[in-house]
């Protein structure tokens, strides 16, 4: 279910929330748009259309209705009473798939800190079958009063221990980082909208055995190896990190800050875009977007336009490698193949060029991607 309130990235086809539902386990059965001015306070989309819906989902034997925007509680509530199935927004779709995938001891306690800052949203109003607060002089309150006190003060504690058991993540990664940073490595992390190809670019880069497939949120741990650039530029770190989407619910974001934090310390960051999904500029300026609240925004930027093979005779560049507008500064830009190869050499260049400008910054090199920094795209393939 999606509703166009005039918002300036609606999806009409529900193409993404769909490919979420999907990957989080769910067949789709049908989709519902309507257009608002504003949402309907009780039910989100109006009466009317609840019981369209209800309709629906009564036709088709559904089991959830997943809504593309975030619900408040009394919202949701009120859907489930009206439409007597389970209502779920986009925020809760995307956490249940980052509990899916989670391997790392950080990236389960990530999620599980994002759920739990989830859940203590929802407990406003969620004890209604309990009794409320009795009336009357003497008379304490009810045990809907206490069951609500007892999970707020439960789900407290339980977000505080998950935040002191990521900081000790934290100052073992920092440790790491420490480590790299006496050693001069030149570090690199991947970045860019899920499903751009980051994985199987990286794989490709290092010939190592991070999982990718062609679904939405297949990477979510850290993972870092050495990529050798040659003599000069020697060895430097490649990380690749998890993709970003639209709407990324803010919770997640402060949860995976510690992951996100090898963006965010990053010597240079390789902006990886799906060059031939036709929303790519929306999703750069997604990725920009999260970067810029992580605090990672002025790092140098190198957009590697992947999935080259995928791309039609006609739309493809007459040059591997260009500059474009990004933000405000020219930066480079690499188009690649992960999957054939096409590029990659093209890309080690640009690297082992900014890795050299890092070693011995006072040589000087026109095409210096450790120089560049981004800013808003004005120029497409």
């Amino acid at each position: 279910m999606g509703v166009d309130l005039g918002q300036p990235h609606f999806d009409p086809t529900l193409a993404e929330l769909a490919e979420l539902a999907r990957t989080a386990g769910f067949a789709v059965l049908d989709r519902v748009v309507c257009r608002r001015r504003a949402p309907d306070a009780a039910l989100f989309v109006g009466k009317g259309k609840a019981d369209e819906i209800q309709a629906l989902a009564a036709a088709h034997g559904a089991r959830e209705v997943l809504f593309d925007q975030a619900l408040s509680p009394a919202q949701q509530r009120n859907l489930e009473r009206h439409l007597k199935l389970p209502v779920n927004d986009r925020v809760l779709l995307i956490l249940n798939i980052f509990a899916q995938r989670a391997r790392s001891h950080e990236g389960k306690l990530q999620v599980e800190l994002a759920r739990l800052q989830y859940l203590q949203t929802r407990l406003v109003r969620r004890w209604t079958h309990l009794e409320r607060q009795s009336g009357g002089i003497g008379l304490r309150g009810g045990p809907g009063e206490t069951q609500i006190e007892l999970d707020r003060r439960m789900i407290a504690e339980a977000i505080q221990r998950t935040r002191k058991r990521l900081e000790l993540v934290k100052r073992q990664r920092n440790t790491q980082r420490r480590q790299r940073q006496r050693r001069g490595t030149f570090d690199v992390s991947l970045v860019g909208y899920t499903n751009a190809g980051k994985s199987t670019l990286f794989n490709a880069l290092v010939k190592a055995r991070t999982y990718a497939a062609d679904q939405l949120f297949a990477t979510l741990d850290t993972t870092t190896r050495q990529l050798y650039l040659g003599s000069e530029a020697g060895h430097v770190s490649l990380s690749d990190t998890v993709g970003f989407i639209r709407d990324l619910p803010h919770t997640l974001v402060e949860a995976f800050s510690a992951t996100l934090q090898e963006a965010r310390e990053a010597d240079l960051l390789l902006h990886v875009v799906d060059a031939a999904n036709p929303q790519h500029p929306e999703h750069i300026d997604d990725v920009l977007r999260v970067l810029h609240d992580i605090g990672a925004h002025d790092i140098p930027q190198v957009l590697v336009f992947n999935k080259l093979d995928a791309l039609p005779p006609e739309r493809r560049p007459h040059q591997l490698r260009d500059e474009v507008e990004l933000d405000g500064r020219r930066v480079p830009r690499v188009f690649v193949s992960a999957v054939t190869g096409e590029g990659l050499e093209t890309l080690r260049r640009v690297l082992a060029d900014g890795a050299r400008q890092h070693h011995h910054p006072d040589a000087e090199d026109a095409h210096d991607p450790a120089q560049l920094q981004h800013s808003h795209r004005d120029d497409r393939p």
